[in-house]
């Protein structure tokens, strides 16, 4: 019997995806000629919280979510799907990666 090829499930992006930190600082930041530090304020977050995220060292939560659609405009579930589709990219390849060991 051939082993089947491991399709991505549906909703699994196939390419990688955008971090929402790194779409926050190029699409959002970026394009407002906006510092990190002043972005931290507008948000009441602090500066270590937002350069974690800009960097993808930490996930976009529900909190930062509601915090960036009131400051930018762009509604929370914008900021959430974006943090979906990354994820559910990266555990697909880390499962996938687990399956072809076997």
């Amino acid at each position: 019997m051939t082993p089947r090829p491991l399709l991505s499930p549906a909703g699994v992006p196939t390419r990688a995806p955008v971090h929402p930190g790194r779409f926050l600082q190029r699409q959002v930041l970026g394009p407002l000629a906006m510092s990190q530090s002043q972005a931290a304020r507008v948000l009441g977050v602090s500066r270590r919280r937002l350069h974690e995220l800009v960097q993808g060292q930490r996930a976009m939560s529900a909190d930062t979510a509601v915090r960036c659609a009131l400051a930018f405009g762009l509604p929370a579930s914008h900021w959430l799907a974006l943090q979906s589709r990354y994820d559910s990219f990266h555990a697909w390849k880390q499962l996938r990666r687990g399956l072809a060991a076997r």
